[in-house]
């Protein structure tokens, strides 16, 4: 989404929240040390997070500084880029459309910065957004977000078997983002984390954190609506809006109750969908986990 909303309507529709305290605390900063953070410190990043820390089932831990997953990067500073330059980001998986990236195009000069995948699609026509959203209230906007988390397991199958090709290349540091870094790029990130064997609670609460981060990069971002859809999403009701926008339990767990309901579950996907069997499973949790 390539809007700006103000902070005191983010605040209104209760999406600007204090720091985490409790259990999604401690699933934010688990096993960290002191150079590691969970929020990559970016004067222009957009939920820019790295997956490093948490702990699999079988007791390993996620490596820092391979993992990432973002919203929209056209707001990176220069400084931005020299940071990420230095934590040596070699590719980038884009799940925007193309006139999202028109919009907010990546902000590396042609020819420089990491190797950036992205496919040419149209948005509304795979269902990410409704036609008509004139007549939407808050339970059929949740009710939309529900349904479309697992149509992305179908839909963005072949983008995220591209970024699983790039991982087990070794083509890593590697961040995969969206335009907000919560929808596309959370399913992303949950088949990403439940490949490398961490809990699905913790993978819950690794989504749920972009309540936490987001609403605060959308508040200064330097973008407005740029396009029809865009626009009309900004003349929506508040609970409207906060429907589609927030970090919604329900929308992931829908991600998962597909996954669940695959043949051979969740690791019958990640074989028949994005073609990981056994041995690429322990390939990759052998690269990215410690």
């Amino acid at each position: 989404m390539n809007w700006r909303i103000p902070a005191g309507a983010l605040l209104a529709l209760g999406l600007l929240v204090q720091p985490a305290t409790g259990s999604l605390a401690q699933v934010s900063a688990p096993a960290r040390h002191a150079a590691h953070q969970r929020l990559l410190p970016l004067e222009g990043g957009r939920n820019f997070r790295d997956l490093g820390g948490y702990r699999t089932a079988d007791g390993h831990t996620v490596k820092w500084g391979m993992l990432f997953r973002s919203g929209s990067m056209v707001d990176l500073t220069a400084q931005d880029l020299g940071y990420l330059n230095k934590l040596g980001i070699r590719t980038i998986c884009d799940y925007r459309d193309r006139n999202e990236r028109k919009a907010e195009p990546m902000p590396w000069a042609a020819g420089t910065g990491p190797t950036i995948f992205a496919d040419d699609y149209d948005g509304m026509a795979v269902g990410l957004m409704p036609k008509d959203m004139g007549k939407i209230t808050p339970e059929t906007a949740s009710a939309i977000m529900a349904k479309t988390y697992p149509m992305m397991l179908k839909t963005f199958a072949p983008q995220f078997k591209r970024m699983f090709g790039q991982l087990l290349e070794g083509n890593a540091p590697l961040a995969f983002n969206c335009s907000a870094g919560k929808d596309r790029t959370g399913v992303s990130s949950a088949l990403l984390l439940t490949a490398l064997g961490v809990p699905r609670e913790t993978v819950i609460q690794d989504y749920l954190l972009t309540n936490q981060y987001l609403p605060a990069a959308l508040a200064k971002a330097k973008t407005g609506p740029s396009d029809a859809t865009g626009k009309a999403f900004m003349s929506l009701p508040p609970a409207v809006q906060a429907a589609f926008m927030k970090a919604d339990r329900a929308y992931i767990e829908a991600a998962f109750k597909a996954l669940d309901s695959h043949r051979g579950g969740a690791m019958g996907y990640l074989k028949d969908e994005l073609g990981l069997d056994k041995p690429q499973i322990a390939k990759l949790r052998a690269l990215y986990l410690d």
